[in-house]
């Protein structure tokens, strides 16, 4: 069974969008969101360019859909499909719960509403080596000892969690976590405190918005962020994209859930490879495959050839 899945930001890196497959399904999604948008979506992925919140989602989701109409050109549409974070858009896209355009605008309108609320300052790091559980009570002791708040924002794996906060808090707390055992704590290229209760009122916004948009029962499966299992009307995806921003997202849990349903070959959108990364590891048994570390050919020749039974 084939899964998408798609990255969220902190994936994007210089030119990528430049880098997508020369298909015309690419070409196609490329005009059409330049059309939507108003702008050349090319000029999005420079470096000038990717300090934008807005600029980074709004990529990160064209070369997502951009990626799902090639494959699907080839053959290859996916049983499941699934994101992290603002990846969700994309996914949803993927199975059908909305329109390419629609989720497009909403994109814009997310990340505007983040960048409003915390235009510096603000971002993510990731820690790697120590648990959910283990993080929290750190994050208790820090705010106890150095009335800093610290926010568990992805479940990414067992040991391999982003915290969301101030930039001044997350730099102390990475000291605290590496003195606790942390085996690496780096801060991610996001200028925003994403996932946490910091962007409730951003998201109450967002979920006003999201009411004039129109969403559609999944056609194939889509797992949601929040409570990282299958969701099946329209608007339950719409409530999950909407809210996402503010609540933790249970990413290991999806993909757990993803191989649990009989996902076998997951290919990861570009320009990400850290989910694929997470799959191989906790995931053995299944094919992860990173569409931007492949030729567009070899990826669909690889990916046909797993998902041939024997």
């Amino acid at each position: 069974m084939l899964a998408l899945i798609f990255p969220g930001q902190g994936a994007q890196s210089e030119g990528f969008l430049h880098r997508l497959p020369t298909h015309r399904a690419v070409r196609d999604t490329l005009d059409e969101a330049s059309h939507v948008l108003g702008i050349d979506v090319l000029t999005l992925d420079t470096p000038a360019a990717l300090r934008s919140t807005v600029a980074v989602q709004t990529s990160l989701t064209t070369a997502g859909v951009a990626l799902t109409r090639a494959l699907a050109a080839e053959g290859l549409a996916p049983a499941i499909s699934a994101g992290l974070s603002v990846g969700a858009y994309p996914a949803a896209v993927s199975c059908g719960a909305l329109h390419f355009g629609d989720a497009l605008k909403m994109v814009k309108r997310r990340a505007e509403l983040m960048e409003t609320a915390y235009p510096s300052g603000y971002g993510l790091a990731a820690i790697a080596g120590l648990t959910e559980h283990e993080l929290e009570a750190l994050a208790a002791r820090h705010a106890a000892e150095e009335r800093q708040q610290v926010y568990v924002g992805n479940v990414n794996a067992p040991r391999q969690i982003v915290m969301a906060g101030t930039n001044d808090a997350l730099d102390r707390f990475i000291e605290r976590a590496l003195a606790a055992g942390a085996r690496k704590a780096t801060r991610l290229a996001v200028s925003v405190p994403s996932h946490c209760e910091l962007l409730a009122h951003a998201t109450a916004d967002l979920l006003a918005y999201a009411k004039a948009v129109p969403f559609f029962a999944p056609q194939s499966t889509y797992v949601g962020n929040r409570g990282a299992r299958p969701l099946h009307t329209a608007e339950a995806v719409r409530d999950d994209l909407a809210t996402n921003m503010r609540y933790t997202v249970r990413w290991f849990d999806a993909l757990t859930v993803m191989h649990e349903m009989g996902a076998r070959v997951l290919i990861e959108a570009p320009p990400g490879q850290v989910l694929t990364d997470i799959v191989r590891e906790y995931f053995p048994d299944s094919a992860a495959l990173a569409a931007g570390g492949f030729e567009f050919d070899r990826l669909v020749a690889t990916a046909r050839r797993r998902l041939t039974p024997g």
